[in-house]
């Protein structure tokens, strides 16, 4: 799949059809994301395979809000990072994290992030149990290690349509579906040589 194509077609899956991931795909995942760049190269990013359906199920009560639908994909990989090797361990996971998201579906799966760190268990208790404290408690995450997120993945059992959204050559705002993207100049001090700075962001 060519790779612009592959990053318009990735979307956010949270129903799969329960079809078990062949391992030659979770191998192919797996080193797509221990490829992925670190600061500094300290590749402090980990990754934690759980493909047992009681464990999955227990995944999917980390929360009680927004992760339910864990339960019903085959496969769950918890990207973790050192936090010891890195301080930009968030950083580092996050790209991995993605890495292993654009991997899925090169392989047609679908995936979807349910965020872990600094996420309470109950959306009403801000202050009280984490999930990631609650995913410690069953699961064997090394010391020094934390936990960014949890990426679900599987066979999508509805496939979402294709994005059609366009980045515009020019000032003109344009795009469809989702959202639109715009192109906006920002000059700086009409007393400095910087030039003219252009940002692109989507449209409200």
């Amino acid at each position: 799949m060519e790779f612009f194509e592959l990053v318009e077609r990735r979307h956010s899956v949270r129903s799969f059809t329960g079809e078990p991931v062949e391992q030659a795909a979770i191998t192919r995942i797996l080193k797509a994301a221990l490829s992925a760049p670190s600061a500094k190269n300290t590749r402090s990013s980990s990754f934690m395979v759980v493909e047992e359906p009681e464990l999955i199920g227990r995944i999917a009560r980390m929360r009680d809000y927004g992760s339910a639908f864990v339960e019903k994909a085959p496969l769950v990989i918890l990207v973790m990072g050192d936090q010891v090797r890195s301080d930009l361990w968030e950083v580092n996971a996050a790209i991995s994290a993605t890495y292993v998201q654009l991997a899925a579906q090169a392989l047609e799966l679908g995936s979807c992030w349910v965020h872990v760190a600094g996420r309470p268990q109950r959306r009403e208790e801000p202050g009280g149990p984490a999930a990631e404290d609650y995913l410690r408690s069953f699961l064997p995450v090394p010391e020094g290690r934390r936990i960014l997120c949890a990426v679900a993945i599987g066979h999508t059992a509805e496939p979402a349509p294709i994005r059609k959204e366009e980045i515009p050559d020019a000032d003109d705002s344009v795009g469809s579906g989702v959202g639109t993207f715009r192109r906006r100049t920002f000059s700086r001090n009409a007393a400095e040589s910087f030039p003219s700075l252009d940002i692109m962001d989507y449209g409200e």
